[in-house]
């Protein structure tokens, strides 16, 4: 059984691997081109000279395991987790997040079989627990995120201050980077250093971006990426646009407080019903074994996962309203 719930397991992640790795096939004929040239340039040694040139290219590594992580490499689902865990700012590698989903995958789907005997209801325990690592990472991007949204507005007066006071645009990045706390400091300190090494402004912006994904964040960028090519008065945009911000932070921040009832409502419809079970299950064990045990209990269980889901992605959608 140990060894089905793996080749299960094993079957829908390449699935899902080679359909990141088909939708991503452009960028992947690009980055073996980038990687050819490179290879190219960045010799390791040189025939008409005898000292070695020095290979500057970053290797960053995805796994502890060599054979991981030569895999990983290999795959365009690699870059994308990668990035997830650095917005999360979580010092796991890719590898080490899927290996944890695979055990959070067999370890639950095993003991669910063992007690129940039933297939279907370990796969489904199964999948939802190797769900887990990855809800962790998108609920420690999510709070950083809104700790840098919080922060970008005093991060704007103080770049609004140093413009006035005369300093320059590059002088006033480097303000915020070494004065403001983290994460605004470390995003804006890793901007400023890469337009120092050398990087255009415009590039060392759309990086800053990239690295944080955020609607009040686009706003600054394009405001000083349109003052840069057209001219103005920058400090007074940037004031307006910190303005900006903070009224639509106290918008949102109405908003998740009306809308605190209707999210609450959602976890407790989507909890209450597996919480209940598992008490009956506690109280009465025969009896509620019923349920995996008969093909119509199996049924019941697949039709009331699939309504506990229907209903909360439909509060999740009443309750999620964009600013």
């Amino acid at each position: 059984m140990l060894l089905v719930l793996v080749l299960v397991f094993i079957g829908v992640f390449g699935l899902l691997t080679l359909l990141l790795v088909a939708s991503g096939s452009g960028a992947s004929q690009r980055t073996k081109q980038t990687l050819m040239v490179l290879e190219s340039v960045l010799a390791v040694e040189s025939s008409g000279s005898k000292d070695p040139i020095v290979d500057v290219r970053k290797n960053e590594l995805l796994s502890a395991i060599p054979w991981i992580n030569r895999w990983l490499l290999k795959l365009e689902i690699a870059p994308r987790l990668r990035t997830l865990l650095y917005q999360a700012n979580l010092k796991w590698t890719a590898g080490g997040l899927l290996l944890m989903s695979a055990g959070f995958f067999v370890v639950p789907a095993y003991l669910v079989y063992l007690r129940t005997g039933t297939v279907a209801l370990g796969m489904l325990i199964g999948l939802f627990t190797a769900g887990l690592p990855f809800f962790f990472v998108r609920f420690k991007r999510s709070q950083r995120f809104n700790k840098f949204e919080q922060e970008l507005p005093e991060a704007l007066d103080l770049m609004v201050s140093a413009l006035r006071a005369g300093h320059s645009l590059v002088s006033a990045l480097g303000l915020i980077a070494h004065e403001s706390p983290d994460p605004i400091g470390m995003e804006f300190r890793t901007c400023y250093e890469e337009q120092n090494y050398g990087l255009d402004l415009r590039t060392a912006m759309g990086n800053l971006i990239t690295r944080a994904p955020l609607q009040d964040l686009r706003i600054v960028v394009t405001a000083i990426l349109i003052q840069k090519d057209s001219g103005g008065n920058l400090a007074e945009v940037l004031d307006k646009t910190a303005y900006v911000i903070r009224e639509r932070y106290r918008l949102k921040r109405e908003v998740r407080t009306r809308t605190a009832q209707g999210r609450m409502t959602g976890w407790i419809l989507t909890i209450l019903p597996i919480a209940l079970g598992f008490v009956l299950y506690m109280v009465n064990p025969k009896g509620m074994s019923l349920l995996w045990h008969r093909a119509i209990g199996i049924k019941l269980l697949y039709a009331a996962a699939t309504l506990m889901v229907i209903g909360s992605l439909i509060i999740r959608k009443i309750v999620n309203m964009d600013v």
